[in-house]
């Protein structure tokens, strides 16, 4: 479980095929508050460290990926010196400053259009068949792991703005109009739409 409260950045290292997949980053997170088998949210995607590896001022992690995870979500399109959103799982009384966000990607989209808007930025993205019936004004949606609120929904399109902070302190500030997003829906629009059915 996590908040959508991006704590770090890292670098990709390393992408290849092993296995499944083998994703190696390179973050400055402490290697004391990283154990194996910690849960990591990495672009918003929940996976598991299992090495993990003092390099110089850095850290390097491993994580396995499977192939649906691959299938489902952006983390195909990384290359070496991609960088990567990363956030540690909740622990019972941490301060939950986004919205609960479990991890589970729901779809990918393009971001359309990217504006700047005083300090700020809009970003456009399309809609997609599998989240339009979540998609609100006014509600709560992760993208790239990011807590974040839309502002204005269309049949086609919703939009989000993104704080000077935010925009810095994630990987949008090296995102492109074009470029894939992972989606995933705040859970209880999932919860509240399935029970209505």
């Amino acid at each position: 479980m996590f908040s959508g409260i991006i704590e770090n950045f890292a670098k990709v290292k390393e992408f290849k095929k092993k296995g499944d997949y083998l994703l190696k980053l390179s973050t400055n997170f402490k290697i004391k508050d990283i154990k194996k088998g910690s849960s990591i949210a990495c672009n918003g995607v929940c996976l598991t460290a299992h090495t993990i590896k003092k390099n110089g001022k850095f850290v390097d992690i491993d994580f396995d990926i499977s192939r649906e995870t691959i299938k489902c979500t952006n983390l195909s399109d990384l290359r070496k010196g991609s960088i990567v959103n990363l956030e540690k799982s909740l622990r019972v009384g941490d301060e939950i400053s986004g919205h609960f966000v479990f991890g589970h990607v729901d779809c990918i989209t393009k971001i359309l259009k990217i504006n700047k808007v005083n300090n700020s930025h809009q970003v456009e993205l399309a809609i997609t068949k599998e989240t339009k019936k979540f998609i609100t004004r006014k509600c709560s949606i992760a993208l790239n792991g990011i807590s974040l609120t839309v502002n204005k929904v269309s049949k086609r399109t919703f939009s989000v703005n993104i704080v000077p902070y935010t925009w810095k302190n994630t990987n949008f500030h090296s995102i492109q109009e074009g470029e894939i997003i992972n989606v995933e829906v705040d859970m209880l629009a999932r919860y509240v739409t399935q029970h209505l059915k």
